[in-house]
């Protein structure tokens, strides 16, 4: 089997389609919860904590002999910085992101929970068999006698 012939198989099978658009969606979904971390839920931490800016949360590890002031400006000049800032900001986006996606599971999977399916009937017994017994019960009653 050609290499070409394997690939459109492994392409077009449902578990690589299905695949490909998870990874769309939550590369969209991504983005989304960065936007609302970094510009709805960070700005607001920052302002309970004292009216700091995580993002620009730093260390200064090496010489800084021009005094620059701003992350960008450190790490543009290639001086050495500590970041915490920018990794607070990842961890509250992820801590954000896994508990939306906890939810979405639970959520699924108690959808996915149907009632317990009603115990099947029992068909009806056929008449070859009710004639059976009928002749049996009779028998049993003459012995009887």
């Amino acid at each position: 089997m050609s290499i070409v012939q394997e690939f459109k198989e492994f392409a077009v099978r449902g578990n690589a389609v299905d695949l490909a658009v998870g990874v769309i969606v939550g590369a969209a979904f991504g983005k989304i919860v960065d936007s609302v971390v970094g510009d709805l839920i960070m700005p607001l931490v920052g302002q309970v904590v004292g009216k700091l800016d995580f993002s620009n949360l730093y260390l200064v590890l090496g010489d800084n002999p021009q005094n620059l002031a701003t992350l960008a400006e450190l790490k543009k000049a290639g001086i050495p910085v500590f970041a915490y800032g920018n990794f607070l900001t990842i961890l509250v986006n992820f801590i954000i992101l896994a508990f939306i996606i906890f939810m979405m599971v639970k959520q699924l999977n108690r959808l996915r929970k149907t009632a317990p399916a009603p115990a099947p009937e029992t068909p009806p017994t056929p008449e070859d068999v009710l004639l059976l017994r009928e002749i049996r019960d009779a028998l049993t009653k003459q012995g009887r006698h």
